[in-house]
């Protein structure tokens, strides 16, 4: 868990060094590339998808709905920052547990997006970020099953395709976490691991 949170801490701390210096050359780059002035407005964008567990954590948990909500800046003609909140309730799969349990994921994540945008309307993009989470597991699962703070380094990839000052797109998110203590694996007092997926669809404007 040190080290995620140290991993974290140094990509937060690119993302603030970096927006101010890619913002100072904003305009000349935007120019020579044709971004227009509408592209660097601030907005929101809301999402909707699925996702789950892998590695020990997925043989005893199951694929989840999720929900988001993100204010998004752009920084540069190429440099995207987005902050948000996103809910997800991932199903218990487990044979220690009786059925209908489940986690309910509270997420909070900075994000920095780079990549541009192709003919005013295909914006591709890869992300990088910090995260934090707290896990909060259905009564019915206690003891085997606790609430938990889980710390998380997102990467993400994925495309918009804009009209306007609206926009819609699709991407995907690979989570490393840290500092489970979720539950164990069945049989032993080991603390069960794995990463996060999640897959979604987003719509949004600039305002």
């Amino acid at each position: 868990m040190r080290r995620i949170s140290m991993m974290a801490g140094v990509v937060a701390a690119s993302v603030c060094v970096a927006g101010p210096a890619f913002a100072v050359d904003a305009t000349q780059v935007g120019r020579r590339i044709g971004y227009k002035e509408q592209d660097l407005k601030p907005g929101l964008d809301v999402r909707v998808g699925l996702g789950g567990y892998t590695g020990e954590l997925d043989n005893e948990t199951g694929v989840g709905g999720l929900f988001g909500i993100n204010a998004i800046a752009q920084a540069s003609p190429l440099l995207g920052v987005e902050v948000g909140y996103e809910g997800q309730r991932i199903p218990i799969d487990d044979a220690r547990v009786r059925d209908g349990q489940h986690i309910f994921r509270n997420n909070g994540t900075l994000l920095g997006k780079l990549g541009p945008v192709i003919k005013d309307k295909l914006h591709p993009f890869v992300g990088l970020g910090v995260g934090l989470s707290y896990l909060d597991s259905s009564s019915g699962s206690e003891p085997i099953y606790s609430n938990d703070w889980q710390t998380e380094l997102p990467l993400a990839a994925g495309v918009d395709y804009r009209v306007g000052s609206l926009f819609a797109g699709v991407r995907g998110t690979y989570r490393l976490v840290g500092g489970e203590e979720l539950t164990t694996v069945p049989g032993t007092t080991d603390d069960a691991k794995g990463s996060l997926f999640n897959g979604n669809i987003t719509v949004g404007g600039r305002f």
